[in-house]
């Protein structure tokens, strides 16, 4: 064993002389550099120039020559020149000073000192078109729109960056609508030194105009043509929209029949009437996923969910799952029809359900049938539903069971930037129905739900990249809900409202706002209320946004059975958002100040 541990010894022996500062190795010497390099200049233009310089390259050739290094040099202030003018800077001052140093590892020092110069600013900006787009009345909204959002405007200054940005602007805004062929017949910036400014012009070929023609699809062989033509929507005959091609290979994605789908626009045909491919790769036809998930509102979460594309028979395609967590146990299943020809879909689902929500256990039952669309900014569903709700206290007194059967129109529209990061835009859904109790007294009532959800960026004016650094965004949520009845109606609870938790008022345990009985336990209520404001705000390192967010929040929300008896309880807080590769990733620290206890809060995804 001591041989052992003498050969552990010796094999660390380099490692902790390293450590204490010593070399390993006591005939060795540090590397010499052939020059030592110092840039003295404004911060843009040494950021510039520390990662472009060619001259930096040759600095650790321990045997370069000082003739090699005189000629580097020289070549060195031409790349100066040539790297300040991607700024805008096409005068500058630049002086390089070399010294011999008496260092044992650099035997020479230079010094490269920049005094950029005025900088300089376009003073005017000329775009030409040339093709069908240079006189279709139909493009004149295009011309406008590719002038309108010219990047590099008269009085801006003068980079390289900016204008090739510029042209690539135009190239999209050309090639996104009817003209996809287009290309930059030419591009001149015409730069004078002596008045230090830039006269830009470009010239648009847009090529024949293309409208679509037929769809030819390859990879389909477990589901029919019929239903990728009716998920695409792609009428042929329309003008060419690059958007509408995305749309329609994004609703097939999200379809769940294919796991890859490219659609696009072959050019080299008839432009009057182009052909659209797309090409799929299909889902299996049965798919098992199991789930492992965590909520502070909920806790440990087990799912398993089963999907059937085409359950036999009728071709209507199953989803059925299975979820427990600490306060729900629930299995449901719903099916849906393809598509007609306007995207509508007949449903039908139910669901068994077993709640703890406050004091009390819930026991449900919801069967529910009718059609649904789905867009990309609107949804819209109706359908009829049959609710039972058996509800027990924890006193051990009789369950009591109510039972209802209504009828609902939802709809939901979407006007965010992106998802699931929406950094502006706004979000509203409202439900609205009206039914009958059941059972031995039968009595009507009506039901509205809706909800509101927006982000507004903040910032004034100035330099636009800076802006969302400095100000962030706010969030601004609200909730409201209301059931019509007779006061002494007997509603399935799962009917009425509670509020609370990791996206409603942060602060309170999940469906702990509700109606205080006198026994201390919560009851579900009429009426709901919840409204939410949250300033969010991006977290920079060294000089750029990371994928982290910082907020600051609070929420107030009230369940009563009056609306006169609405009284708010408020959550305030602090907490940080992750760009997550599954959504985003809330982190909430609340303090509830009608318990006045802090709660954290963690919730994956976002949905609206």
């Amino acid at each position: 064993m001591k041989w052992l541990l003498a050969l552990a010894l010796l094999a660390g022996a380099p490692a902790l002389l390293q450590a204490q500062g010593q070399p390993a190795n006591p005939g060795a010497v540090a590397k010499a550099s052939a020059f030592e390099l110092e840039i003295a200049a404004p911060d843009e233009i040494r950021t510039l120039l520390e990662h472009q310089l060619e001259l930096l390259r040759y600095r650790e050739l321990t045997d370069l020559s000082d003739p090699e290094l005189a000629r580097l040099l020289t070549t060195a202030r031409q790349n100066t020149r040539d790297l300040l003018a991607t700024l805008g800077y096409f005068s500058p001052d630049i002086n390089i000073e070399q010294r011999t140093t008496d260092g044992a590892t650099v035997a020479r020092w230079v010094k490269l000192s920049v005094t950029p110069g005025p900088p300089t600013l376009v003073t005017g900006v000329k775009i030409e078109f040339n093709g069908a787009i240079a006189n279709d009345p139909a493009a004149r909204s295009q011309r406008q729109q590719i002038e309108a959002n010219w990047l590099l405007r008269a009085g801006m200054r003068f980079t390289q960056a900016g204008w090739d940005a510029a042209k690539q602007q135009a190239m999209l805004q050309l090639t996104g609508q009817r003209y996809p062929a287009g290309q930059i017949g030419s591009s001149l910036a015409d730069i004078d030194p002596g008045t230090h400014s830039a006269r830009l012009s470009v010239t648009l070929d847009s090529g024949p105009a293309y409208r679509l023609g037929p769809l030819v699809i390859s990879g389909a062989q477990r589901y029919a043509t019929e239903l990728v033509t009716r998920l695409a929507r792609l009428t042929p005959g329309a003008d060419y929209d690059q958007t509408q091609l995305v749309q329609a290979q994004q609703r097939l994605t999200d379809s769940g029949f294919f796991d890859s789908v490219i659609v696009s626009l072959d050019t080299t045909g008839d432009p009057l009437a182009a052909t659209v491919r797309v090409q799929l790769r299909e889902a299996l036809m049965q798919k098992l996923v199991l789930g492992v998930g965590a909520s502070t509102d909920s806790g440990a979460r087990l799912s398993a969910e089963h999907t059937h594309h085409r359950v036999p028979g009728f071709g209507w395609r199953a989803v059925s799952k299975l979820s427990l967590d600490r306060e729900t146990r629930s299995l449901g299943s719903e099916l849906t029809a393809p598509p007609d020809a306007d995207n509508w879909r007949w449903v039908t689902s139910a669901l068994l359900q077993n709640q703890n929500i406050g004091s009390t256990d819930i026991s449900s039952l919801r069967l529910r049938a009718g059609r649904g669309q789905g867009g990309q900014r609107i949804d819209r569903n109706y359908y009829l539903q049959y609710d039972r709700a058996e509800t027990a206290a924890s006193d051990g007194s009789v369950p009591v069971v109510a039972q209802a059967l209504s009828a609902n129109y939802a709809f939901t529209v979407r006007n965010f930037d992106s998802l699931p990061f929406p950094g502006s835009g706004w979000g509203l859904g409202v439900e609205v129905g009206g039914g009958s109790t059941l059972g031995s007294q039968q009595d009507p009532y009506g039901r509205v739900l809706g909800h509101w959800l927006s982000y507004l960026p903040l910032g004034g004016n100035g330099d636009a990249a800076a802006s969302p650094l400095r100000s962030g965004r706010l969030a601004l949520r609200a909730q409201a809900g209301a059931v019509l009845a007779k006061s002494d109606i007997a509603l399935p609870s799962t009917q009425l409202f509670l509020t609370g938790g990791d996206n409603s008022v942060r602060g309170y345990g999940y469906h702990d706002l509700g109606i205080t009985l006198p026994d201390g336990t919560i009851s579900a209520g009429r009426y709901l209320t919840v409204a939410s404001v949250e300033w969010q705000r991006p977290i920079v390192a060294n000089g750029r946004v990371t994928d982290w967010e910082s907020t600051v929040f609070m929420d107030a929300g009230a369940v009563a059975n009056k609306p006169a008896e609405l009284r708010a309880k408020v959550g305030i807080g602090v907490g940080a958002r992750w760009r997550s590769p599954v959504g985003p990733l809330q982190i909430d620290l609340a303090y509830g100040v009608s318990v006045e206890r802090l709660r954290l809060h963690l919730n994956v995804g976002f949905t609206f």
